[in-house]
Order: structure tokens, then C-alpha cells, then sequence
């Protein structure tokens, strides 16, 4: 949360907000998801009302629930309600990208298990089953190392919260 000592230069929020939304877009993420994701990101508290995003970034509330949608489908965000009020909140994930990139390791993992699928219908010695072969062998290595990452971010994390 923002205190009385803290100074923001709300100008420049709101441009980097748009700057962070063009860049995510620009690597795939859906622009109105991106600017969403931004704005978050950019909030002390790491949460806000629909009604505070679309006020944010000048947007119908339309464009925010779609966007939450998509952000809540792939990890990036949660919806929460708090006791006796009536507006969801949108909260960005506690060690979000840890969250974000386990859902990826599923993925990776269901791209790999396809591949052995299709070498054991083509055979392993043709040359689209050895192309299929690269494929696994290659996604089979990087979840492997991936889980090493992990390891090593959680223990690096603990050190500096230590």
C-alpha cells in the first residue's frame, strides 16, 4: 500500500502501465488481458475491483471481465470476494510465476506424451518418428532442467526472505 511518504508519479504509472500491456502483447498475450495484468502488477496491494480496472485504463467493464476471464484461465490471476461485499476483487497469484510456469510443465508435458504417441504410430525409424523423437527427447530435457530452475528459485527465494 502507498503511504503518506511514498510519492508515485501517477503520469508515469499510467505510461508504463500501457508500456508493460504493449510488451506482453507483443510476446502473444491479448492486449486488453496484457493491459490488465499491467495494471496489476503496478498496484501496491497486487488487487483491484473490475470497477477500478476499467476506471484505471478507461475501458468498459466488459472489456475487464473478458479480460479477467482469460487471465484466471491461464494462472495469472484469482477472483476473491471479501465477506458481505457485492464486487469481486482480481488478485494477482502469491509466487505467481512459479504458479504460472507449473501450468506450463502440464503442457510440456502433454506436448511430450503426444509426441511418444505419434513415434509409436509412425515407428521410431522413419523420418517423421525421428523428428517426433527430437521433439520428446528435446521437451524431455527441458522439463527436467526446468524442475532444477524451480528447486534452485525456491531456494534462492527462502535465502532472501530469510
Amino acid at each position: 500500500m502507498t503511504t503518506p511518504d511514498t510519492k508515485r508519479d501517477e503520469d508515469a504509472v499510467r505510461r508504463y502501465v500501457e508500456n508493460l500491456g504493449l510488451v506482453l502483447s507483443q510476446i502473444g498475450m491479448q492486449r486488453m488481458p496484457a493491459r490488465v495484468f499491467a495494471a496489476l502488477m503496478t498496484t501496491d496491494e497486487g488487487r483491484l475491483t473490475a470497477a477500478d480496472l476499467a476506471a484505471q485504463l478507461s475501458v468498459s467493464p466488459a472489456a475487464v471481465s473478458g479480460a479477467v476471464r482469460y487471465l484466471e484461465q491461464i494462472g495469472l490471476v484469482t477472483k476473491e470476494r471479501e465477506p458481505g461485499e457485492r464486487r469481486d476483487h482480481y488478485r494477482l497469484y502469491d509466487d505467481l510465476w512459479y504458479a504460472t510456469f507449473m501450468k506450463r510443465d502440464r503442457m510440456i508435458m502433454m506436448w511430450r506424451d503426444a509426441a511418444e504417441n505419434g513415434i509409436e504410430a509412425l515407428g521410431e525409424d522413419t523420418p517423421a518418428g525421428k523428428r517426433l523423437a527430437e521433439m520428446r527427447d528435446f521437451l524431455s530435457f527441458m522439463l527436467e532442467e526446468v524442475n532444477r530452475m524451480y528447486e534452485r528459485w525456491h531456494e534462492l527465494r527462502a535465502a532472501k526472505n530469510a
